[in-house]
C-alpha cells in the first residue's frame, strides 16, 4: 500500500479525504472530537512537508463549520482550504464522475485517510482515484495494519463483540467473524433478532436474557464476561445496549470494563457508537486501538 510517505508533496495540493463525521449533543457542541485527533499526524505531515490540503468529509450533521473550527483550533488554516460536507452534493453517494473530477481539479495528490468510509461507492473515495495519483494517510495505515493483525494472525481465543440495532448492517460483520473467531457474542437489538437466531454456529453466543430489549440481561453479562477472561484477542463493534440512557448503559459499561480488564490480550474497539461509548465510560485507555 502506497502511503503519503512514498510522494514527494513540496508545493503540491493535497486532497485529503478525512471522516469528521463526530458525535454532536442537542446544544451543537461536539461530544468527542477522537476522530478528528486522530487525522492530525497526517494532516501536520503534509503542513511540514511544504503542501497545501484540500480537505473534504461528510457530516451528519449538516454544514461542517464546527469541525472545521475544531480543525483550525488545533492546526490553525494556513495552506488549508476546508470543502463543504461531500455529502450535500448528490454526486458524492452516486460516484459521479463529473463530480469526482471537480473534486480532483482542487488538487495535484489525493490521500485517503478515512477507513470508515473505505467500503462506501463514492465520488470521493472511489471515482476521484482515477484521475489523481492516490495515497493512504497514516491513519488508514495505521487502520489496515490492525486489521490485518486481527483477522490474518490474531492469538487465540479470539473473540468479536457484536453489537446494535440493525442486523443488515452488521450481517457481513458477523458471518465474517464467524469464519475467523473461536467466539462471536452477539448483544444490541441484534442480539434479538430473528435473523441472527436463524445462523447456524456453535461459535455463536446469543444473549440469553435482556432488560426491556434496550440491554442485555445480568445472566447474559456474566456468560459473555467469561467467555472475554480467557481472550487473548478482542475485537468490539457495537454496544450491547441503549448505552445513552441509563439503565439501559450497564451492559455496555460491565463488557467494556471486562475487556480492559483483560491484561493479556490485544484489544481493538471500532465504529462510532462503539467509540462513543468507549469514552463515555473513560475506557480509552485501555484499549490497544481504537478504530
Amino acid at each position: 500500500m502506497k502511503t503519503i510517505r512514498d510522494v514527494d508533496i513540496k508545493n503540491k495540493r493535497v486532497f485529503v479525504r478525512c471522516d469528521f463525521n463526530v458525535p454532536v449533543d442537542k446544544k451543537g457542541n461536539i461530544e468527542n472530537d477522537f476522530r478528528i485527533r486522530q487525522t492530525l499526524p497526517t494532516l501536520e505531515y503534509i503542513l511540514k512537508k511544504g503542501g497545501s490540503i484540500v480537505l473534504a468529509s461528510h457530516f451528519s450533521g449538516g454544514e461542517l463549520d464546527l469541525v472545521w473550527e475544531r480543525v483550525k483550533h488545533s492546526i490553525g488554516e494556513n495552506n488549508i482550504s476546508f470543502l463543504e460536507n461531500l455529502r450535500l452534493n448528490k454526486g458524492e453517494e452516486e460516484n459521479s464522475d463529473e463530480f469526482a473530477k471537480e473534486l480532483a481539479a482542487l488538487a495535484d495528490i489525493y490521500v485517503n485517510d478515512a477507513f470508515g468510509v473505505c467500503h462506501r461507492n463514492h465520488a470521493s473515495v472511489v471515482k476521484i482515484t482515477e484521475y489523481l495519483p492516490s495515497f493512504a494517510g497514516f491513519l488508514l495505515e495505521k487502520e489496515v495494519e490492525v486489521l490485518n493483525k486481527v483477522m490474518e494472525n490474531p492469538e487465540t481465543p479470539f473473540v468479536a463483540v457484536i453489537g446494535g440495532v440493525k442486523f443488515e448492517s452488521k450481517s457481513k460483520v458477523i458471518e465474517r467473524f464467524l469464519e475467523k473467531a473461536d467466539y462471536v457474542l452477539v448483544g444490541g437489538k441484534i442480539g434479538l433478532s430473528d435473523e441472527v437466531r436463524m445462523l447456524s454456529s456453535e461459535k455463536l453466543i446469543l444473549p440469553t436474557d435482556n432488560v426491556d430489549g434496550f440491554d442485555i440481561g445480568p445472566r447474559s453479562i456474566k456468560d459473555f464476561c467469561n467467555i472475554i477472561k480467557k481472550a487473548k484477542t478482542i475485537v468490539w463493534a457495537g454496544p450491547v445496549g441503549y448505552f445513552e440512557k441509563h439503565p439501559y448503559d450497564k451492559g455496555t459499561e460491565e463488557i467494556g470494563k471486562e475487556i480492559i480488564k483483560n491484561k493479556q490480550c490485544f484489544k481493538v474497539a471500532g465504529g462510532g457508537d462503539t467509540i462513543n461509548a468507549v469514552f463515555k465510560f473513560k475506557l480509552e485507555d485501555g484499549f490497544d486501538h481504537l478504530s
